[in-house]
């Protein structure tokens, strides 16, 4: 077996079913071998989406995604992406390429030191050096990636790794025996290039297959539970906060969203928690989370911590919190807890509605007729149709038409923040956004990954029009791999969300201005569908039309000429 097998035959015996990349001389073998092993090979037009679409089916199964890009720029292509998924603690592996071990810093093709661009941005990055050393490497790097507070690791893979022996003595210019050298220096070269060949081969079919390390993460105590239970009984108006940290087992994502309806305390959801207790549920409350907060004698925060998202814990302010992470910078960031518990947040909240059902009837109404009552602006705010087709209306349309098989994929600014407050997500793990690095450019890495993991469901890309140039591209992919992922994009010709801020503060739009392009046809240019709608009554039957023929399998993009709106006005973060 050459080296590029043994990958394959790793990430088979992981549970690896779909590899992303895209193609380089350097990582041909992997994707060639993972094809012939039944892995389903997904290639891209960049390699940040590779990673995205990896991360994707990270978030979304038990399975740390994989992706393979080649040397040089295929791997400096993925910084991004990885440093994305790095803070989004989304456990996945990329396999890059690198010039042969022999010839490292000699200038050869592609040849940089990725080791030091790829190490601050990854859990643990590896170059492996000998083929014996392929099957234990990357059985740590799939360990590594989900214990303790996961994330991306990196392994470097040189060429001639993984490519057969036979070649690789070729490539190296190995002379026969029977060819003797010229003289002493010849003898030298050869001496030490078949000592270097031998040293790289050596004990190459003595590792085992089939092994699987296990990991761990940090565990709470029974006693840290009743804790927690005591505190509880004694709260009269507790609110929880339940985010991507408490979302890191996927197979286990539907014992949480029981163990927070038996707990009964009012709960806000964010990032991976969106969609956690369906689309309408009597305890999550959807607005003015910062006045709950402010009005509850005890927050509990589920992985989540107090970064710019909370204020940086001043919307917490000096009212007893509980926390709950596994990463324990997380837990203590900008804020000490009450009680402060390292452990899994899923574990945890499970083990504590076994303990605690709380019930607050006024609580909860108080906190719903707020809730409603900022439904109620939001649909005034909805009326407001003086400068072109009203993004809010636009969802408030789109809302009905989704189904419970729906994953949202949330790519963009403004228009996608507008989503946030009046899309609905269906189900757990229903929603997909780039996390607190606020990433531009996941959309169709994330919904390749959703789609491929889900292939039954509909999955919408809500996309600026600005954010939409990162990866239409991708729309190739899509109808090459048989994807039918439909894309909304809001189109006001400009980058909104900088454009709200910039032009009061600074009085200049410079940098701010896009066009109404037809980006419906960048789909038709790639053999799938799209359409162009400058009203409601347009995109209503546009969003039928997308929906009928993704379910037959065709791509779909919608490009939605929207007007300019207040509705966010004064959300910049700093």
């Amino acid at each position: 077996m050459n080296g590029g097998q043994i990958i394959a035959k790793v990430l088979q015996d992981h549970g690896v079913k779909f590899l992303f990349t895209l193609c380089g001389g350097h990582i041909s073998p992997i994707f060639v071998s993972a094809k012939e092993l039944g892995i389903r090979v997904i290639d891209t037009r960049h390699e940040a989406n590779a990673v995205f679409a990896a991360d994707a089916v990270s978030r979304l199964t038990s399975v740390p995604g994989v992706a393979t890009v080649t040397a040089g720029p295929g791997i400096t292509n993925t910084i991004t992406a990885i440093k994305n998924a790095y803070l989004a603690q989304s456990p996945l592996v990329l396999l890059g390429g690198a010039a042969a071990t022999i010839l490292k810093g000699r200038g050869s093709l592609q040849d940089i030191n990725q080791m030091s661009l790829m190490r601050p941005n990854v859990k643990w990055a590896v170059t492996i050096s000998k083929v014996k050393d392929i099957i234990p490497t990357l059985e740590k790097a799939f360990a590594i990636a989900q214990e303790g507070v996961p994330g991306p690791v990196f392994v470097e893979c040189p060429i001639d790794i993984l490519y057969g022996e036979e070649l690789v003595r070729e490539w190296y210019g190995i002379k026969s025996k029977d060819v003797p050298p010229k003289n002493i220096q010849e003898y030298a070269i050869q001496w030490y290039v078949n000592w270097h060949a031998n040293r790289l081969f050596e004990g190459k079919n003595s590792a085992e297959f089939g092994r699987v390390r296990s990991f761990t993460y940090p565990n709470h105590s029974s006693s840290e539970v009743d804790e927690v239970v005591a505190k509880l009984k004694k709260a009269k108006k507790p609110v929880m906060v339940v985010g991507s940290g408490a979302a890191m087992q996927p197979n286990k994502i539907n014992e949480l969203a029981q163990a927070v309806k038996k707990l009964g305390i009012p709960v806000y959801l964010s990032g991976m928690g969106r969609g956690l207790l369906g689309k309408d549920n009597e305890l999550q409350m959807r607005h003015k989370r910062k006045e709950a907060i402010k009005e509850s004698d005890l927050v509990v925060l589920a992985g989540v911590p107090n970064d710019f998202r909370l204020d940086y814990g001043n919307h917490i302010g000096h009212r007893p919190f509980i926390s709950i992470n596994r990463s324990k910078e997380d837990l203590f960031k900008n804020k000490k807890p009450t009680i402060a518990i390292h452990a899994d947040p899923q574990d945890f909240l499970v083990d504590l509605s076994q303990k605690f059902q709380g019930n607050y009837p006024d609580w909860l109404s108080a906190l719903k007729s707020r809730d409603l009552q900022r439904e109620s602006n939001i649909d005034q705010q909805a009326e407001d149709n003086s400068n072109g087709m009203n993004p809010i209306a636009l969802f408030r349309k789109l809302d009905p038409k989704l189904s419970d098989n729906t994953i949202l994929v949330a790519d963009g600014g403004d228009f996608v923040a507008t989503s946030a407050y009046t899309l609905k997500a269906r189900s757990p793990l229903s929603w997909l956004d780039p996390g607190v690095f606020g990433t531009l450019g996941v959309g169709a890495g994330f919904a390749l990954g959703a789609k491929l993991v889900y292939p039954e469901k509909d999955v919408w890309i809500i996309y600026g029009d600005g954010s939409a140039g990162y990866s239409l591209m991708e729309y190739d992919t899509f109808v090459r791999h048989n994807l039918p992922v439909i894309s909304l994009i809001g189109n006001d010709a400009c980058w909104s969300q900088i454009a709200r801020d910039q032009i009061e503060i600074l009085g200049s739009d410079c940098a701010l201005g896009l066009a109404h392009s037809n980006y419906e046809m960048i789909a038709q240019a790639f053999g799938a569908e799209g359409a162009r709608v400058e009203n409601l009554t347009e995109f209503e039957k546009v969003a039928e039309e997308a929906l009928e023929k993704s379910r037959k399998g065709i791509p779909y993009v919608i490009n939605a000429i929207i007007g300019k709106t207040e509705f966010r006005k004064g959300s910049i973060s700093m």
